[in-house]
């Protein structure tokens, strides 16, 4: 068995609590996923242009709000 094993094992052991507190000090550890050099401005850009393409690719916020139980 390989280190990354056992330790998943040894963690999957754990009480949720302590599972849930290693894996957030975890994910403090690593570099953010969404790290565009533009700060992500060339894909809100790209989905911008493609609701101006088809508008009814996108959610009415009244309806979204429904499906979100607010």
């Amino acid at each position: 068995m390989t280190r990354l094993q056992a330790l998943k094992n040894e963690a999957l052991g754990l009480p949720e609590a302590d599972r849930a507190a290693l894996a957030s000090e975890l994910l403090d550890t690593l570099p953010a996923v969404l790290s565009d050099p533009d700060e992500g401005v060339s894909e809100a850009l790209r989905r911008d242009a493609e609701l101006d393409a088809d508008a009814a690719a996108g959610l009415d916020w009244t309806i979204l709000k429904k499906n979100l139980g607010r």
